[in-house]
């Protein structure tokens, strides 16, 4: 009994580490954009150890992958507040757009979807998080929908998912060294949410 108490203390200190080096990371990424920051730092900054990175994540590209959805899943819920304030459909998807362009997390996940291009071992982390961020959204939206008579031209798992896909593309064209604004993307045409009342039939 005394054995698996000490375990489940080890294990929950551990969990406890992990917490602390995502949210140390996330904040140095969200402080300092587009500057890498060290495994000295992160460790600082989370109060630990440098060889905890490598002992918890594996390496500190594994734990950048976590940090920045950690800063994107935080963004998202934000950007929820935005699309519960829209007057309607149009304005839901106008406003959504544009917030999610500017959110301060993109650049941070464009790296990191880049470095589960380049590194295979990362695939299945950004992979995780990705379907964790499209369920969230769908929820989102379909309570949203369902509670504003909203109606969408196709599937709610599809259409967060052409969303998003629009949204990181974009950020990975542009750190790819694409020329070109947010005016040049017509984000919110990647969704179909529409009020349902104004596609009804006259009477």
């Amino acid at each position: 009994m005394e054995k698996k108490r000490g375990e489940a203390r080890s294990r929950d200190r551990g969990l406890a580490t992990r917490r602390r080096l995502i949210e140390a990371t996330a904040r140095l990424c969200e402080e300092r954009p587009g500057v890498e920051v060290s495994v000295a730092e992160i460790a600082k900054a989370a109060g630990v150890f440098p060889n905890q990175v490598t002992y918890h994540f594996g390496s500190k590209d594994s734990l950048l992958v976590h940090a920045a959805f950690l800063g994107l899943l935080h963004d998202a819920r934000r950007i929820e507040r935005i699309g519960r304030q829209a007057a309607d459909a149009a304005a839901f998807r106008r406003n959504i757009a544009r917030a999610v362009l500017a959110m301060p997390s993109l650049p941070s996940v464009a790296r990191a979807l880049a470095a589960g291009i380049a590194k295979p071992e990362l695939a299945p982390v950004v992979d995780q998080h990705l379907r964790l961020l499209f369920r969230q959204s769908e929820r989102f939206v379909g309570r949203l929908a369902d509670s504003r008579g909203w109606k969408a031209d196709r599937p709610l798992g599809v259409e967060v998912r052409t969303f998003w896909s629009t949204a990181l593309g974009a950020v990975l064209l542009v750190r790819a060294g694409a020329h070109g604004t947010n005016a040049d993307l017509d984000l919110a045409g990647a969704l179909t949410i529409h009020d349902a009342r104004a596609t009804a039939e006259p009477e």
